[in-house]
């Protein structure tokens, strides 16, 4: 089942981030048709990539050392890898599949979530004044990014149930981008 694997593998990756925050675009879409396997190899590449950089921003923010700076420059690392996992996930195109038109949408779709999201968390760390706020803060951002990540996880259920081909769910088997992931999630 696509929606199993592909939620096993975003939530540790996401958790990573999650853990590391709670310890202390106008972008054209492309509309043109990949290899469902391609397709999913540049899905897993974005997840990848992404999450990585999700890891990153929040690392700054281990260790009880923070700052209204730190967390402000944690922010703007989530906001520019939010920007570039979702451009990402545009310039994909669609699988060369009988729903592939769908299966963009969704993920086109998610690129709006994530950037309210995004806009949420600048909103919070902008209204920091204090060292309180800081701590205050730090909570938010990491419910946000747990959001983020449910809403990651809630489209690609949406993809699975799409599926009723199997033919995306074969396709995330047979790319290797989505190897790394796979044995991440289980």
């Amino acid at each position: 089942m696509l929606g199993r694997p592909l939620r096993l593998l975003l939530v540790p990756a996401l958790a990573i981030a999650l853990l590391a925050a709670g310890c202390g675009g106008d972008s054209s879409s492309s509309n043109e048709t990949m290899s469902p396997t391609d397709w999913a190899n540049g899905v897993c590449g974005a997840i990848t990539t992404w999450t990585s950089s999700l890891t990153s921003a929040t690392d700054s923010l281990k260790g009880g050392n923070i700052s209204k700076e730190s967390l402000q420059s944690a922010t703007d690392d989530v906001e520019s890898s939010t920007k570039t996992f979702t451009e990402d996930l545009k310039d994909l195109g669609k699988p060369d599949t009988e729903t592939g038109q769908q299966a963009k949408d969704l993920l086109d779709g998610l690129d709006d979530d994530l950037n309210a999201d995004v806009e949420e968390i600048q909103t919070t760390v902008d209204s920091v004044s204090g060292v309180s706020d800081v701590l205050s803060a730090v909570s938010d951002v990491s419910g946000t990014l747990g959001k983020m990540g449910q809403q990651v996880s809630s489209t690609f259920s949406q993809l699975d149930q799409l599926d009723t081909s199997k033919e995306l769910e074969q396709a995330f088997q047979d790319a290797g981008s989505c190897d790394q992931l796979q044995s991440a999630g289980g």
